[in-house]
């Protein structure tokens, strides 16, 4: 079963596009990404620049309210995700619990809904 891990990180962390990308690539997510592709259960994922580079658009009858900036105000800003294939919740949960952003900001779990499957 596929489940997606997201990262909610601290804003002040990963502050512009340089931070996300040169912490992709470095030692702490680095390692968490490489030990899902050693693990075979790695199906995808991406960073994603900065909660302030967001806009939020919202539907109304017929009117377009568009918004800068992220959906929810918190103390912790959605950084990125991870696609990743294994038996269960408790596998997928121990993944989460590896994740770089479970120790400083949040790790939430949820299956993907897969198109097709019965």
């Amino acid at each position: 079963m596929q489940y997606m891990i997201l990262n909610y990180t601290r804003p002040s962390d990963y502050a512009d596009a340089d931070a996300v990308a040169a912490a992709a690539e470095g030692e702490l997510w680095g390692a968490y990404t490489r030990a899902l592709i050693d693990a075979g259960v790695f199906v995808g994922g991406n960073a994603l620049h900065p909660a302030h580079t967001a806009t939020t658009l919202r539907v109304r009858g017929e009117t377009r309210d568009i918004q800068d900036g992220p959906y929810a105000a918190s103390k912790e800003q959605f950084g990125g995700y991870y696609i990743i294939d294994v038996p269960d919740l408790d596998a997928a949960l121990h993944w989460a619990s590896l994740n770089p952003a479970a120790s400083s900001g949040a790790v939430e779990v949820r299956p993907v809904v897969m198109r097709g499957a019965s």
